[in-house]
């Protein structure tokens, strides 16, 4: 085996290494966040294989069509394979299987990162450090698998190009065509995959032919639901959106300026603030970051929402890499409407690949350390935050079985009461004397018009410090809002009160009542 073989082989075997080092420990991770929709999905599956989006469910009080859901069923057809063996939702296992995204997503960036910086497995080892890489590799979103399959469809289809490779060609076609049935905003592939193409191999026509994979896959899904189950899902997503005001232009606002802060923590402040390049760059970021203070007077905010320009001031280029994180990034800020960190990781490798070339390799492992510290930090919370809901949920199980238990809730919360044998509370739910009410301040709750008698009650307060999400609404880790924009936030404070009751019976007040009366 040559050195350079050798030294390919050490670095595959660190980066396996490091990704499962990263989530063996998470391995027990309680179900969280959305993924109860996407396990409705896979339940759905299980009876109609071909249409899990075809599952309903109630969200927020109101009866909801899947074929609505923001992601196409890629995720749902997924889960539905170990559920089907296992006959149910077993964390650890799950996990595990999950692990495989990441695996493939590392092991991607490792190939893009040898075609394109000197030190590579730094590279890797800097992507897999992403905050949200590290904290939101450890749900059942869509965002992981999302991610895997962007990541294989680009470095397959760069490697193809560069080598003529036909059969690399086809990977990186399957790799994208799945991926487009795992998120709609894969139809980015198409303008970032034609740049690299039209910079290295313009006459390939195949390749043309392969950039419109993604966009492709999405089309034929319309297609085939359209003509299967008589509605196109694109045009019911677009119906939801109008419904609850989700691309309502604050909303849109919010999501851009909590985006750019994100940008400000892809990567270290420490690597970001150490990017060599040109003065200008400083007074651009000096003077975003002052307007931020407007915005948000939240010292952290406007530090990162600097950061974030300077980064993606300093990523400007007419190269592949920087064209990427300007397609990406612009579609992103124009796409998207909850501003969340994990939107960006599809532009995490050349942002990582970029640093790796313009920062001295000292500062970056230092970075790199502290990215870390920062992600575990985030994700023990996040770790602890859901798993008090499936506590909670534990300890009412006794309970549920002696009332009918409604769900004011949504998240990981409901999922835990669901599998005790509640039900999702729809908006004017028909209460009788001994119903039990579960009720989170966080997760959307509704309002209940009853007398009520409490049960249990509980404070979620994780030990660690930090806030992706908490009942002031200043950390916009997961979802912008008008209250906060912060990348996540410094706090002790809770992060959700939740409590049980129970419908009493009301006495009544009047003996005779006269018709007239209001």
């Amino acid at each position: 085996m040559n050195v350079n073989k050798k030294a390919h082989v050490h670095s595959w075997l660190i980066v396996v290494l490091a990704v499962f080092a990263l989530r063996l420990p998470f391995l027990n991770e309680a179900v969280q966040g959305d993924d109860p929709y996407y396990l409705y999905g896979a339940e759905h599956a299980q009876i109609d294989p071909l249409h899990p989006a075809s599952a309903r469910y109630i969200f927020q009080g109101d009866p909801v069509d899947m074929r609505g859901h923001p992601h196409p069923p890629l995720d749902s057809w997924i889960l539905a394979a170990p559920l089907a063996v296992w006959g149910g939702v077993r964390e650890a296992p799950f996990h595990l299987l999950y692990v495989l995204w990441s695996l493939v997503a590392a092991l991607s960036m490792l190939s893009l990162a040898r075609r394109f910086c000197g030190r590579p497995l730094l590279a890797t080892l800097l992507f897999i450090a992403v905050p949200a890489f590290v904290v939101n590799g450890t749900s059942f979103e869509a965002d992981l698998p999302f991610l895997a399959l962007w990541m294989l469809a680009i470095a397959m289809f760069v490697k193809a190009a560069d080598e003529n490779s036909a059969w690399t060609l086809a990977v990186a076609a399957i790799a994208a065509m799945l991926a487009g049935m795992a998120a709609y905003q894969s139809i980015l592939l198409t303008p970032i995959l034609a740049v690299y193409l039209w910079q290295k191999r313009r006459a390939w026509i195949p390749a043309w032919a392969t950039i419109f994979a993604a966009p492709a896959a999405i089309a034929a899904w319309q297609i085939f639901e359209w003509s299967t189950r008589g509605a196109i899902p694109l045009a019911m997503l677009a119906g939801y959106m109008r419904t609850y005001g989700l691309q309502g232009p604050s909303n849109k606002v919010h999501s851009a300026a909590a985006l750019v802060a994100h940008a400000g923590w892809v990567l270290s402040p420490l690597i970001v603030l150490a990017w060599r390049g040109a003065r200008w760059r400083w007074i651009v970021a000096g003077a975003a970051a002052i307007a931020a203070g407007f915005y948000d007077s939240n010292p952290l905010f406007w530090f990162s929402f600097g950061c974030g320009v300077l980064l993606l001031v300093s990523s400007i280029r007419r190269d592949f890499l920087g064209v990427w994180i300007a397609i990406f990034f612009g579609a992103s800020a124009f796409l998207f409407f909850a501003g969340s960190a994990r939107y960006l990781l599809p532009m995490a490798a050349p942002v990582a690949i970029l640093a790796v070339g313009a920062v001295n390799s000292r500062v970056v492992a230092i970075g790199l350390c502290l990215q870390m510290a920062l992600g575990l930090g985030l994700a023990v919370e996040n770790y602890q935050h859901w798993n008090a809901y499936r506590s909670f949920a534990a300890l009412l199980g006794p309970e549920i079985r002696r009332h009918r238990t409604w769900i004011n809730a949504e998240w990981g919360l409901r999922f835990y009461l669901e599998s005790e044998g509640a039900l999702p509370m729809p908006k004017d739910p028909p209460l009788r004397p001994g119903d039990m009410i579960v009720s989170s301040d966080l997760a959307y709750p509704l309002a209940v018009h009853a007398p009520l008698a409490p049960v249990a009650t509980g404070v979620i307060r994780p030990s660690i410090p930090l806030r992706i999400i908490s009942l002031d609404g200043r950390p916009a880790y997961s979802v912008a809002s008008a209250r906060g924009l912060l990348p996540f936030e410094i706090s002790n404070g809770p992060v959700d009160r939740v409590r049980a009751e129970v419908v009493i019976e009301r006495k009544a007040e009047l003996s005779w009542i006269d018709p007239k009366d209001p």
